[in-house]
């Protein structure tokens, strides 16, 4: 597997944080620029499609993030605006693509080149942050039961995959009228085997504006 494109999907609205959360200001500088900074400066990344919500140019990202090959328009959802994003890689067995959360501006080099190469090697890797707290399954305000956290772990971002296995999970996602919350869990559906490796505990994703104090608490740390 040859080549590896990184998809940044940053098309969201961010209604949960009141604002787009991935054009906030973090330390002086956006959210995304602090995400493109990594997949830019990282040896191993060839190319980035950028995934914006509709009506957004992108231009000034483009100027400055020189491996930017194609700005995507998001859709409705998060999968149609990954398979935006994904519909601008061609299709190849050489290639692979990571697909990563705007929102997350503290992905590290470390996982990055990681992934890419236990994706080269496996075909689809998440990383993976195992769940400390004790668990419960609750319905009606009433515990059910309570998981074994052994066997539980928190999915992040980036996810790799070789590129034609994606658009394959993608293509019978939506001939199912399947909507995921990750990518992983299309490949999973298809049968296929997606491995895992350790994650980042600094890599959070933006949601809240709490989560923002504790991203620039991580980067003063």
């Amino acid at each position: 597997m040859s080549w590896t494109t990184a998809i940044i999907v940053a098309a969201g609205e961010g209604r949960r944080y009141g604002e787009t959360k991935q054009f906030a200001l973090l330390k002086g500088k956006s959210v995304l620029a602090w995400c493109l900074e990594k997949f830019q400066g990282h040896r191993d990344i060839d190319s980035i499609v950028l995934v914006l919500g509709k009506g957004q140019s992108g231009k000034e990202y483009c100027d400055r993030f020189k491996k930017i090959s194609r700005i995507a328009e998001g859709g409705e959802n998060r999968q149609d605006s990954v398979y935006s994003g994904l519909s601008c890689v061609e299709s190849d067995q050489d290639g692979i693509v990571l697909v990563h959360d705007g929102a997350r501006p503290l992905v590290g080099m470390d996982l990055i080149g990681r992934l890419i190469q236990a994706t080269r090697e496996k075909g689809a890797v998440v990383p993976v942050i195992a769940v400390e707290d004790t668990i419960k399954c609750v319905e009606a305000n009433r515990i059910l039961r309570t998981e074994d956290r052994t066997r539980l772990f928190r999915a992040q971002t980036p996810q790799g995959f070789a590129c034609s296995l994606l658009k394959e999970a993608f293509v019978q996602a939506f001939h199912d009228e399947f909507d995921g919350t990750d990518e992983a869990v299309l490949v999973e559906r298809l049968g296929k085997d997606v491995y895992v490796i350790p994650g980042d505990r600094k890599n959070i994703k933006i949601t809240t504006r709490e989560d923002m104090k504790i991203a620039e608490a991580l980067i003063e740390d």
